[in-house]
């Protein structure tokens, strides 16, 4: 006998850090894969490229996202992310630059 009903919720949340989770993982791929092209680029002209290609849907290979928006507060909170996990490095002198 149950008397309460069940909690949907908790799929709902499941299923919502799962697609930022996803999110995550695609524009650090991204960011990833232009830095591996440029060797180094400017962290404005980093965001601006990964913006535009979530624009014109170049996420890459097998990636298919009806709706993927991202902002720049997403790319950059990747960019940190990159940063503290050593993907990314920022040049001596120069912070605003990043290299792979």
């Amino acid at each position: 006998l149950r008397l309460l009903p069940q909690q949907r919720y908790l799929h709902t949340e499941r299923a919502e850090v799962s697609a930022l989770e996803r999110k995550r993982n695609v524009l650090c791929c991204l960011i990833t894969r232009i830095l591996k092209v440029e060797k180094q680029l400017h962290m404005d002209s980093l965001v601006f490229r990964v913006i535009d290609a979530c624009q014109k849907g170049q996420l890459g290979p097998g990636v298919q996202f009806l709706s993927f928006c991202c902002h720049s507060v997403d790319v950059l909170s990747c960019i940190l992310h990159l940063l503290n996990q050593g993907y990314l490095r920022r040049q001596e002198g120069r912070p605003h630059v990043l290299e792979y």
